[in-house]
């Protein structure tokens, strides 16, 4: 059975978030306590002081940075098997813990567990849309609890996009791949790497329940890669893992026009 000491959010930290306390906040104010660290390639005095304040435990990575890197060299420092990556700019409402680790115990093989979530806009809640729709009708499948362990409905759902929420993801170690991401992607990375694990025997438990909040804004990675292409080019890429590369294409076109409400 995992408690909360089985648990720690990896908190990856870069340059100086405006956002970064908010998000410690709402770690600390879960209903269960587990564990928490902060991970950066970008050491600087506004993340030491948090780190310092908040007394949470800091380390610097070393190489070169990139997003891969950084979410593997943070799993690193973690010696719990339950690892959350929790990115700067969001929010965790107070239950996600609790709920997340009661899911993982009530699994036979879990690998990851995720939840529904909502975004912030301009530090305002926005918890529908389009888009936010769309993902949740993709993953009601995996509510009956049969489908969570099937690798034919988990790759159908991941072959039209990807609804997972990649901060509200909760990694079971002792069942995955070490280490968990592969570090060619700028963008897609939780997509390719959801299409790797969907291969796998075990369990994606998915939460209906809103547990944590996703911030858009100018600043963050996914808003630059929108209009830098890169999110199309590995679009493609994900797309054709799983349809020739005819239908790839046009799955790819229409999905593209969704990507339009990740932009401010």
């Amino acid at each position: 059975m995992y408690g909360p000491s089985d648990h720690t959010f990896a908190v990856v930290a870069y340059g100086e978030s405006p956002y970064l306390e908010e998000c410690i906040q709402s770690l600390l104010s879960q209903d269960v306590q587990s564990r928490i660290i902060i991970a950066t390639s970008t050491s600087n005095s506004h993340i030491l002081h948090i780190a310092e304040k908040y007394e949470i435990p800091l380390f610097i990575n070393e190489g070169r940075p990139g997003i891969g890197h950084d979410w593997n060299c943070a799993v690193g420092y973690c010696d719990t098997d339950l690892v959350t990556i929790a990115h700067q700019d969001d929010v965790y409402l107070p239950a996600y813990t609790r709920a997340v680790l009661s899911a993982m115990n009530n699994s036979e093989l879990p690998l990851i567990a995720f939840t529904d979530y909502g975004e912030l806009r301009d530090s305002k809640p926005v918890d529908v849309s389009r888009l936010l729709r769309i993902k949740r009708i993709l993953l009601s499948s995996l509510k009956n609890k049969r489908h969570a362990a099937s690798i034919l409905v988990r790759r159908r759902i991941l072959s039209f996009g990807s609804p997972i929420c990649c901060p509200s993801v909760t990694y079971c170690r002792p069942n995955l791949p070490d280490p968990l991401f592969f570090e060619d992607m700028r963008c897609n990375l939780d997509w390719e790497t959801w299409e790797r694990f969907s291969r796998l025997p075990g369990e994606f438990i998915y939460l209906p329940e809103l547990l944590m909040r996703h911030r858009i804004h100018e600043g963050s990675e996914t808003t630059a890669s929108i209009k830098n292409d890169t999110r199309s080019r590995e679009d493609l890429t994900m797309f054709e893992m799983f349809w020739p590369k005819a239908i790839a294409k046009l799955v790819a076109r229409v999905y593209s026009t969704s990507m339009d409400s990740n932009q401010l």
